[in-house]
């Protein structure tokens, strides 16, 4: 007997519902446009390579990482508390934090598993690809700025950051440690705006840490307290998460936990936007394009190859070279055969770091940052 049409319905909207979750298309949440579905509670979601069209991120399309449920904020009762090793312990209200000196930082904001899913073995956690990324404008005060209202004590060599997001069950708290120096740098903000608007509720609002070129989990959401500590934050977040291994691991193997370090600042990498990987195009003129950034230093080229690797040409790159954010690159590109290509980008940042050919392979799948390709078929027209 013929399924009924209903039936038929049913099971379609459960096969789009399954992909979806796998990452396998895109979905709608409020405030989004369609990203790419990790988890739904708490919300996780990709952006997919064809939203990078611009040097700013449209906030819609700007990726989201969370590691506990989302909290409900209200501005009027909101209190950021800046206490610790300070002379003064102070409650700061939105308002407080809204009188004081305004700042605009770009900067490109990373997750650490970025790319996760390419390492091979295969590593357990969310299987990010090209999409934990994206590239806005903040604006806020400095921390600098608001550690100075309260006064910090010179023994105070950590700020210790917590949100309003709580765990469920036994899940730890997120609390995360910076470095006093790097707190303290003119660029790390309490941004109440991102992209010139108040920051939507998905990415901290009303306010949270930007730490430009360090990666994303050091840029706290919710921000309801700042503490100058004499030492890091001994819960999970900074005694086991978001830790690299000092010495290369084989992949597949284990990391001495002995010479794992906190991450701080990210690697150089490219990705490549368009053509999108394994595409049918028609033999002529086309364009390649892409972005590029390198953690707190600034693109100083991008290379693109389209025969595999032997041989390599300049991209043309955006305007401005800033630290921390990234930079658009694009290079014209006239095929005259038929026949599958390999395309390849590769970044050079203004330390002298080379994008390499192979990510280093960590058990956590971190900072994935190998040379970027994708395939494409050329077809004469019909």
């Amino acid at each position: 007997m013929a399924p009924h049409r209903r039936e038929v319905l049913a099971g379609l909207l459960t096969t789009i519902a399954a992909r979806a979750l796998k990452g396998e298309v895109p979905v709608t949440v409020p405030g989004k446009r369609p990203l790419i579905l990790h988890n739904d509670f708490p919300e996780d979601l990709e952006t997919p390579v064809q939203a990078f069209d611009s040097w700013l991120t449209p906030t819609d399309a700007f990726y989201v990482r969370q590691h506990l449920p989302r909290p409900k904020m209200d501005p009027a009762s909101f209190r950021l508390t800046v206490n610790g090793l300070v002379q003064k312990p102070l409650e700061l209200t939105l308002a407080d934090l809204q009188k004081l000196p305004q700042y605009t930082v770009p900067a490109t904001l990373e997750c650490a598993g970025n790319g996760r899913g390419f390492f091979r073995p295969q590593l357990p956690g969310i299987q990010w690809m090209r999409g934990a990324v994206g590239n806005a404008e903040w604006e806020g005060p400095r921390v600098s700025d608001v550690l100075a209202l309260a006064g910090v004590s010179a023994a105070a060599a950590f700020l210790e950051s917590d949100g309003a997001d709580v765990g469920v069950g036994g899940t730890p708290d997120f609390i995360r440690s910076l470095p006093m120096k790097k707190a303290l740098d003119s660029s790390t903000l309490l941004p109440l705006r991102m992209n010139g608007r108040p920051i939507p509720d998905l990415h901290g609002f009303p306010t949270r840490l930007i730490v430009p070129g360090w990666c994303g989990s050091n840029s706290v959401k919710w921000v309801t307290r700042l503490s100058p500590a004499a030492s890091r934050h001994g819960g999970f977040f900074m005694a086991s998460a978001y830790k690299f291994p000092k010495y290369n691991v084989s992949p597949g193997g284990a990391a001495n936990a002995a010479d794992l370090e906190p991450i701080e600042g990210m690697p150089v990498k490219s990705t490549i936007t368009s053509p999108q990987d394994q595409a049918t195009l028609t033999v002529g003129p086309q364009t390649i394009r892409g972005f590029a950034w390198a953690g707190e230093e600034a693109i100083e080229r991008v290379e693109v190859s389209t025969d595999g690797g032997s041989r390599w040409q300049d991209a043309a790159l955006s305007a401005p070279k800033l630290r921390f954010a990234w930079r658009l690159w694009q290079m014209n590109w006239q095929p005259k055969d038929p026949g599958y290509y390999s395309i390849l980008s590769r970044a050079t940042d203004s330390a002298g770091r080379v994008q390499p050919v192979v990510a280093v392979w960590n058990p956590s799948g971190y900072l994935w940052n190998a040379i970027d390709r994708v395939g494409v078929k050329l077809e004469r027209k019909a």
